[in-house]
């Protein structure tokens, strides 16, 4: 049994609790959901979720068959790591204090491709996007200085190959026709 970490991306009409169906696919099953992100395609009207998981390739096929059979949901799929391009973004709230006569902030903030975002008499927000050990790390370094929030999106990810949604509806376009 060796788990491995997937993406799945469920694609779907938006309709109002597919998410809470969504998410019962993978509570029913004791699978904790690592990260999850929705929002609209490149095709209108129809939304993505991107889901990551650990499971095994066994229970990620049973997944995504459930998830098809959910109503509204058009399709799904899984990928490995290597199959996608993904990225996070944090964001961090800090004392502004800390960049007082010290060149630390600023040279942890060039080391880690981060940049801010906003400067309060009281905090500064820095963004950063990267990859989950990415983010972490530039989080455990702030943790020195000290922090008042930390918060990162769910993964955002495109497949290196075609998106396969669009031959999928262009084959039952095409059945149509026949």
């Amino acid at each position: 049994m060796n788990k491995k970490q997937y993406t799945i991306t469920v694609f779907s009409e938006n309709q109002s609790g597919l998410v809470s169906r969504v998410v019962s696919v993978f509570s029913r099953r004791h699978i904790n959901v690592d990260s999850l992100t929705t929002s609209q395609s490149s095709i209108p009207g129809i939304h993505r979720f991107t889901i990551v998981v650990e499971v095994t390739e066994e229970m990620v096929i049973k997944l995504v068959a459930q998830l098809e059979k959910q109503v509204d949901v058009l399709k799904a799929y899984y990928y490995e790591p290597e199959e996608i391009v993904y990225q996070e973004i944090a964001l961090y709230k800090v004392p502004t204090s800390v960049f007082s006569n010290s060149e630390r902030v600023e040279q942890l903030i060039r080391s880690h491709n981060a940049r801010v975002l906003v400067i309060e008499p009281g905090f500064t927000v820095i963004e950063k996007t990267g990859h989950e050990e990415d983010t972490e790390a530039f989080f455990h370094e702030l943790k020195e200085i000290g922090i008042y929030e930390f918060v990162r999106s769910g993964r955002v990810a495109i497949v290196k190959p075609m998106e396969r949604l669009n031959q999928y509806l262009n084959s039952i376009e095409m059945a149509e026709e026949l």
